[in-house]
């Protein structure tokens, strides 16, 4: 591994180590800001001791990372604008890094300190827009041209529906229990408070089964949690390294001969698609010199520290891909430039193939065909090394550790008017894992923190006598306030250090 970082001046190298302190305090901030929303009932409940509970957070949180794939890393990732993510290593793709960080930690700290709990998913999403939009201002270009539209709608309907979901979802939970599970004094026992258990029975902790359920349900919150907003770390951690040591990390240097060979068939696939369908792309005249063999000088130029991905040279593009990947076996054997010119290349003709697909006139199988393409296309560029996994999820669960009760005390003691019953909590943790547990699987970067805040609001409002208003107003103000202020946050300082470089 270390061989990959050799070779840097001391300047670059103290600036890779800078960001990946702040991408590793980023995940940390995340573990303690976020831990609450998994510990907070299972510790009021009295289910587990305060301890023992953020121990096995932390625990899970890890495993969660480890586990958790790479689907929602780049689906974060490719909210960027292409351009950047295109020439990431430049001084604007640096700037863009630091900047989106620094603009996360702040706003997360802000509302850690606060008491509030805030989505991290929101903030980050939040500061790469806030990017995207300076970058289209400093550069006059559209915001269809900046932003990947598509994709923030999808992730937006996530992070506004996963909330009313928990609180449906829960809501209707504890309802049942309430009107199904209340016939018998053993099972009554479900709709106490920890205060209320105390004084009937003498006793602190839960009824067994009870208890076994929410240490069930604080263990899947947590590990779903590591597996969903850990790989925005990973997600970020691979930015850094690309734009700042390139040699080492813009393609998977340990892919395998039969990893390349998918990629080289995916990309004559589409070459061969294309050729079949030139209604698609843009210049017809360009098609025309592929299909004559006459192919122009942009095989024969040299790499740049500019590139642009141009739809109208789709062919072109794949042309010099096939040219570059030709019985080629392993990425060690290229040199810095020719691995950069292949990430770009790829990058670019994914990108062509998901604008094809999302065209009205592509038909459905063709749109399949596409999005697999374009996994194949993309299998040696969208991966992270075992050590960077490794790195976030000790960063995530070390974070889980401290921290944390601020965020707790506001989820299980000041949404409700009443005290959290065991039925409520389990409902809401419940809640809580079950749909993050689908995100996760789909790639869908949801907010741990709202499902769950949601999720206990709903339960006081069916089974608690209502909701302290003065709080849920806070809560909800920070939710609002998320977005915006991450995106200024982040065009600022993303503008100001636009200006220094």
């Amino acid at each position: 591994m270390l061989h990959l970082f050799t070779g840097l001046e001391f300047y670059t190298g103290l600036m890779l180590l800078i960001a990946l302190i702040f991408v590793l305090a980023y995940e940390a901030i995340n573990g303690f800001h976020d831990t609450a929303n998994a510990v907070a009932t299972v510790i009021y409940t009295r289910a587990l001791g305060s301890q023992l509970a953020v121990v096995i957070s932390g625990v899970f949180n890890f495993l969660g990372v480890l586990m958790g794939g790479l689907r929602v890393t780049y689906a974060i990732v490719h909210l960027l604008p292409i351009d950047l993510l295109l020439n990431i290593s430049s001084a604007h793709g640096l700037a863009m890094i630091f900047s989106l960080l620094l603009a996360a930690i702040l706003w997360n700290l802000s509302t850690w300190y606060f008491g509030l709990p805030a989505s991290s998913s929101h903030t980050l999403i939040g500061a790469i827009i806030g990017i995207s939009l300076t970058n289209a201002l400093v550069n006059n270009l559209s915001i269809v041209q900046v932003l990947n539209l598509r994709k923030l709608v999808e992730i937006f309907l996530s992070l506004i529906i996963s909330p009313v979901v928990g609180l449906v979802i829960a809501g209707i939970m504890v309802f049942i229990l309430r009107r199904y599970w209340s016939s018998t004094k053993q099972r009554c026992r479900i709709h106490m408070t920890p205060t209320e258990r105390e004084k009937k029975d003498s006793k602190h902790t839960p009824p067994f089964w009870i208890r076994i359920t929410l240490i069930f349900s604080v263990v899947g919150v947590s590990f779903f949690h590591g597996a969903n907003d850990g790989q925005k770390g990973i997600g970020l951690i691979m930015l850094v390294l690309i734009g700042v040591a390139p040699a080492g990390f813009v393609v998977n240097i340990n892919a395998t001969g039969y990893d390349i060979s998918r990629t080289r068939d995916a990309v004559n696939h589409l070459k061969h698609y294309y050729m079949q369908n030139p209604h698609l792309l843009i210049s017809s005249s360009r098609i025309l010199s592929i299909r004559n063999n006459q192919y122009p000088d942009l095989v024969k130029i040299k790499p740049t520290k500019i590139f642009h991905c141009d739809l109208s040279q789709a062919l072109l593009t794949i042309n010099h891909t096939s040219l570059l990947l030709k019985n080629l076996d392993s990425y060690e054997s290229l040199n810095s430039d020719e691995r950069s010119r292949i990430r770009r290349l790829l990058i670019c003709i994914a990108d062509t193939a998901d604008k094809i697909a999302k065209r009205p006139e592509t038909l459905s199988a063709d749109k399949q065909l596409l999005l697999n393409l374009r996994h194949d296309l993309l299998c040696t560029v969208e991966y992270a090394p075992m050590w960077i996994i490794v790195a976030v999820a000790l960063a995530l669960s070390l974070g889980t550790m401290v921290g944390w009760r601020r965020v707790a005390t506001t989820i299980s003691e000041r949404i409700g008017k009443k005290g959290m019953t065991y039925a409520q909590g389990l409902s809401a943790q419940i809640t809580t894992a079950v749909s993050i547990g689908i995100a996760s699987y789909a790639g869908m970067p949801v907010s741990t923190t709202h499902v769950l805040s949601s999720a206990v609001t709903g339960t006081m409002l069916v089974d608690g006598g209502g909701v302290h208003g003065k709080t849920v107003k806070k809560i909800l103000l920070a939710w609002l306030l998320t977005f915006p202020v991450a995106i200024i946050l982040a065009g600022s300082l993303y503008w100001i250090s636009l200006q220094v470089v």
